[in-house]
C-alpha cells in the first residue's frame, strides 16, 4: 500500500472517530425534571387565585420551563425544563421570589409580602 492511500484511511478513520463522538454529545439530556421541596401554609394554594395561578403564570414566563405541577400534600413543586435555557437553581430563585421556600433556599420577603393572609406562615 502507498503513503498516500494509508494518510487517506487513517484520515477517514479519525474523521468518523470524531463524528461517533460529537454525535454523542449531542444526545445529551435536554429536557429535565427537578422536585423541589417547599412550604404551603394553606391547604387550598393551588387552587386560589393568588397562588395557584402564580406558579402557572409566574414560572411559565421563566426561559425554558415547560411543566409546573404543585403537589400541596407533598409539598413540593414539580418543574420540567429545558437545560439548554435554565437549571434547578435559577428555579429555586424564581420560586422564592413567589414567596415560597425552595428546598435551601428561603422565600424572598418581598414574594412573602404579596401573598394572601391564608398563604402565609402563621
Amino acid at each position: 500500500m502507498s503513503a498516500n492511500k494509508i494518510i487517506k484511511i487513517m484520515t477517514i478513520a479519525l474523521l468518523l472517530v470524531s463524528v461517533s463522538t460529537f454525535a454523542q454529545k449531542g444526545k445529551a439530556k435536554k429536557i429535565q425534571t427537578a422536585v423541589i421541596k417547599t412550604m404551603i401554609y394553606c391547604d387550598h394554594c393551588k387552587k386560589c387565585e393568588t397562588c395557584g395561578d402564580k406558579f402557572q403564570k409566574e414560572l411559565y414566563g421563566e426561559a425554558g420551563i415547560k411543566r409546573v405541577d404543585v403537589d400541596p400534600k407533598a409539598m413540593t413543586i414539580t418543574v420540567t425544563y429545558d437545560t439548554r435555557k435554565t437549571d434547578p437553581d435559577k428555579i429555586r430563585k424564581s420560586i422564592s421570589k413567589l414567596g415560597y421556600d425552595a428546598d435551601d433556599i428561603k422565600a424572598d420577603p418581598e414574594g412573602v409580602a404579596k401573598l394572601d393572609g391564608c398563604c402565609k406562615k402563621k
